[in-house]
C-alpha cells in the first residue's frame, strides 16, 4: 500500500527562529507558524481560525532561516509531518512537527518599510534539504 506524507503551509512566523546544533554538528532551526483561515458561518457571520504549527528545518536552510527570518515574516513551507514522543520528568510528552525538508520560501519583505533594525533581504532562492535529518528521525523511510 502506498503512503504519502506531504504538507504545504503558508503563514506568518509567531517567533524568531531558534538555531541550535545537534551533537553531530548539524544545524537545526525551529520556529512557530500561524496559518489563518477566514470563513463564513451558516448565519453569515465572518470568523477567523488560526492554526499554530511548530516548524523544524535542518542544515544550511536552518542557518538561512535563522539569519533572514523574524517574527511576523510571511513564509511558504513544503515538508512532511513528524510525530515524536518522549518522557520528561516522569511524564509522557509528544508533539507533531512539520519538518521543512523540501523548502522554505521567504515571502514579502523582511519587515515593514521604515522599521528600524530590519533584517537584510533574503536571497531569492529555495534551499535544498540539509543534512542532519536523521538526528530526529523515528524510523526508516521507504524508498520510492
Amino acid at each position: 500500500m502506498a503512503n504519502l506524507n506531504k504538507i504545504f503551509l503558508m503563514g506568518n512566523l509567531t517567533r524568531d527562529p531558534e538555531l541550535r546544533y545537534v551533537p553531530s554538528g548539524a544545524p537545526v532551526a525551529t520556529f512557530g507558524l500561524a496559518v489563518n483561515r477566514r470563513y463564513v458561518t451558516q448565519n453569515g457571520e465572518k470568523k477567523d481560525d488560526v492554526c499554530f504549527v511548530r516548524i523544524v528545518v535542518f542544515g544550511k536552510q536552518a542557518e538561512s532561516c535563522s539569519q533572514y527570518l523574524s517574527k511576523g515574516r510571511l513564509v511558504f513551507i513544503e515538508g512532511r509531518l513528524q510525530y515524536r514522543s518522549w518522557e520528561q520528568d516522569g511524564q509522557k510528552r509528544n508533539t507533531l512537527d512539520v519538518v521543512a525538508d523540501r523548502g522554505v520560501q521567504f515571502l514579502g519583505g523582511p519587515r515593514a518599510a521604515g522599521d528600524a533594525g530590519a533584517a537584510p533581504e533574503a536571497p531569492k532562492e529555495e534551499f535544498a534539504h540539509g543534512a542532519g535529518d536523521a538526528e530526529l528521525s523515528t524510523g526508516d523511510e521507504a524508498p520510492f
